[in-house]
C-alpha cells in the first residue's frame, strides 16, 4: 500500500536532531520521511546535486521545511540556501507546507522588520538573508503556515493535531460522496427532462394537442409569479379571465390603461401593504387575441415577460384604479 511521503527540509548540521525526531514520528505515523542524509534522495551526475532534491519534492505529499539560525548551504540560485529553495520549491508545486521557525529567531525577526535599513548585528542568526526569506514566507498569500518551536516536540505535538484534523476531513469528504452521487444522478434527470421538453416542443410544433396540453400545465408563467409574488402553493390559469380572478382575490386592482408605462404591457397594483405596494406588469405577448394562454416552452421563457417592481406609498398616489 501506497504510505504518504514527507520530505523534511532544512538546515543540517544545527537541526540534525530535530531531523532525527522528527524522522521517527513520521515512521510511527505510518508515512515515508524523505531526508538527503538517509540516502531516500537520489543523486545523479547529470546536473548539481541541489537539483537533485529539489526534484524529489515533486514526489513527495507533505513538505515540513525547519528555519533555525544558520543559513547553510548556498544555492546557485543567489541569494537563496538550498533549504530555502527546497521550500520555494514545494510552494511552486502547490505541495501542503508547514514550515517552523527556532522561537528566538522569530522573535528577534520582529525586531528586524522595524530595522531592516538600520546597522544591526542580528543575535539569533548567522546571516540576515534568513530573515529576507522570512519576508518572502510571509508574504505569501497560501499555503504559509509558520509556527514557532523550542524542541522537536513542538513540531511533532503540532503535525499530529494536523494530520488527524486531515485524516478526520478525509473521512467526511468519504461520507459525502453518497451525496454527490445522488447530485449526478439528479443533473442526469435533469438533462433527460431536457431532452424530453426539446421533444415535446418538436411535436407542439407539428400540432399534437396532448404535448400542447402537457405545455400548458406545466407554463412557466406559474413558477415565474410563484417566485416574484412569494406564492406557496401552484399557480395555474388558462386564461386571461382565470389570471384576473387570481389576482384580485390577492388584493390586486387593474391599473386604468391610459396609465401604463407601457402599452404592451397591462399593469396591477397591490396596496394592501401600508408601506410597500406593488406593481406588476404583463406582457401582451402571454395571451392570444382570444384571451388564452399561449404555449410557451422553458426554453423560450423571458422573465421580461412578468415584471414586478416595488413602490413607496407616496411614488403610487397618482396611479388610478
Amino acid at each position: 500500500m501506497a504510505k504518504p511521503r514527507v520530505f523534511i527540509s532544512s538546515t543540517y548540521f544545527d537541526l540534525k536532531n530535530v531531523r532525527a525526531d522528527l524522522e521517527r514520528f513520521v515512521r510511527e505515523q505510518g508515512f515515508d520521511p524523505i531526508l538527503h542524509e538517509r540516502g531516500n534522495v537520489p543523486y545523479g551526475k547529470e546536473t548539481a546535486l541541489e537539483e537533485y532534491c529539489y526534484r524529489e519534492i515533486g514526489g513527495c505529499d507533505i513538505i515540513v521545511a525547519i528555519v533555525g539560525g544558520r543559513y547553510g548551504a548556498a544555492s546557485k540560485l543567489d541569494p537563496y540556501s538550498i533549504s530555502q529553495m527546497e521550500l520555494k520549491t514545494a510552494h511552486e508545486l502547490q505541495k501542503p507546507i508547514y514550515v517552523f521557525v527556532e522561537r528566538d529567531v522569530l522573535a528577534e525577526y520582529r525586531t528586524y522588520t522595524k530595522n531592516k535599513d538600520g546597522a544591526v548585528e542580528w543575535v539569533a542568526v548567522n546571516d540576515v538573508r534568513i530573515y529576507r526569506f522570512l519576508d518572502e514566507v510571509f508574504a505569501l498569500k497560501v499555503n504559509n503556515p509558520v509556527s514557532a518551536f523550542d524542541t522537536s516536540l513542538d513540531i511533532t505535538l503540532f503535525l499530529k493535531e494536523q494530520w488527524a484534523g486531515l485524516f478526520q476531513r478525509l473521512l467526511q469528504e468519504g461520507g459525502q460522496q453518497e451525496q454527490m452521487a445522488m447530485i449526478r444522478e439528479m443533473r442526469e434527470s435533469i438533462q433527460t427532462l431536457r431532452q424530453l421538453v426539446d421533444y415535446l416542443v418538436q411535436e407542439k410544433n407539428q400540432g399534437s394537442e396532448a404535448v400542447t396540453q402537457i405545455l400548458l400545465m406545466n407554463h412557466p408563467a406559474f413558477s415565474h409569479l410563484q417566485r416574484l409574488l412569494n406564492v406557496k402553493y401552484r399557480v395555474f390559469f388558462t386564461n386571461h379571465i382565470e389570471l384576473e380572478h387570481w389576482l384580485k382575490a390577492r388584493s390586486f386592482r387593474v391599473v386604468m390603461t391610459g396609465d401604463w408605462d407601457d402599452p404592451n404591457y397591462e399593469e396591477w397594483i397591490n396596496k394592501a401593504d401600508k408601506k410597500k405596494h406593488v406593481l406588476l406588469k404583463l406582457s401582451d405577448e402571454l395571451f392570444d387575441q382570444e384571451g388564452r394562454l399561449k404555449v410557451i416552452a422553458p426554453a423560450d421563457w423571458q422573465d421580461e415577460l412578468i415584471q414586478l417592481t416595488e413602490l413607496t406609498p407616496s411614488d403610487d398616489d397618482d396611479i388610478p384604479f
